[in-house]
């Protein structure tokens, strides 16, 4: 049977899973440079696991300044088939309350400066990886799961669109996308979802929603001290979800995307640069002719 593993991305607020065994910290170099900070490796209830803090360590880096390129292809060289991000978000929905998760299964992009590292392409190698269902269901069905089983309260489903930030929405921003149907809004998962396809990672985000955003007419608008306070409660949630999941990906059958990049390249095998496949190599050297 094929070894079981997860990685697991921290959002603001967990930057840590102390309840790792036979914890390593790991400096990895890629070809797309460092990622946010050292990773840390172990086991959990069986299940060989890395971890990274997106923001890095006492939330070093801002949204729009992520290597989310180094950090996917950190979680690659790690041997990780599997990754969650998890994620604060603010809620667009009455309905789904601070302290409450969101798996979400659809994503909008309202980024604008972070083409580079939003795809492995380019520079030498076309590819157009299919993405219309942008996580990966078995993944996100096993993390509903484990959310329940901690006790949470998880929405099934919905769409998270994707913020530039640093600032919080305009209220006539979040006005849209409530019109628009979308239900939280972040600013990180989007990048890491697409990079995880690319990469033939099964990929699946945890939304913990710590606010409302700025379109309820009777909760206060997003704050950064409103935020942190969230964030202390969703923390511990979050580590009960890692640890169910833990439990839950080692009684399932192994997770794995591997083949959902086999017709996406487009460039000729001539065409396709040493660089580019040097750099691609790991991620889907078999495709590159």
């Amino acid at each position: 049977m094929s070894e079981k593993t997860l990685g697991i991305i921290g959002g603001s607020g967990l930057y840590d899973l102390p309840e790792l065994q036979d914890r390593e910290e790991v400096v990895v170099e890629t070809p797309f440079g460092l990622p946010s900070d050292a990773l840390v490796t172990g086991t959990l209830h069986g299940v060989r696991m890395a971890f990274l803090p997106r923001h890095g360590r006492g939330h070093r880096l801002a949204p729009h300044e992520l290597p989310f390129r180094a950090n996917i292809h950190a979680m690659k060289q790690l041997g990780m088939s599997a990754v969650v991000g998890v994620s604060a978000v603010g809620s667009l929905r009455e309905d789904v309350r601070p302290g409450e998760l969101v798996l979400v299964d659809q994503f909008i992009d309202r980024t604008r400066g972070r083409t580079a590292e939003s795809t492995f392409f380019g520079a030498g190698c076309v590819a157009h990886a299919h993405f219309a269902d942008p996580v990966w269901e078995p993944l996100r069905q096993l993390a509903l799961g484990a959310a329940r089983a901690a006790g949470a309260v998880a929405h099934d489903g919905g769409t998270y669109v994707c913020m530039e930030g640093p600032l919080f929405s305009t209220r006539a921003e979040s006005k849209l996308y409530r019109h628009w149907g979308c239900d939280v809004i972040g600013m990180t998962n989007l990048q890491e979802a697409k990079l995880a396809r690319e990469a033939e990672i099964a990929y699946t985000t945890v939304a913990l929603v710590t606010d409302y955003d700025c379109w309820h007419e009777t909760e206060a608008d997003v704050d950064v001290s409103a935020v942190l306070a969230v964030l202390k409660q969703n923390v511990q949630m979050a580590r009960a979800v890692v640890g169910e999941l833990a439990k839950a990906v080692a009684a399932s059958e192994p997770i794995s995307a591997r083949g959902s990049m086999a017709h996406a390249v487009i460039s000729h095998g001539s065409a396709i640069t040493a660089d580019a496949k040097r750099r691609l190599q790991l991620l889907i050297g078999e495709y590159l002719g």
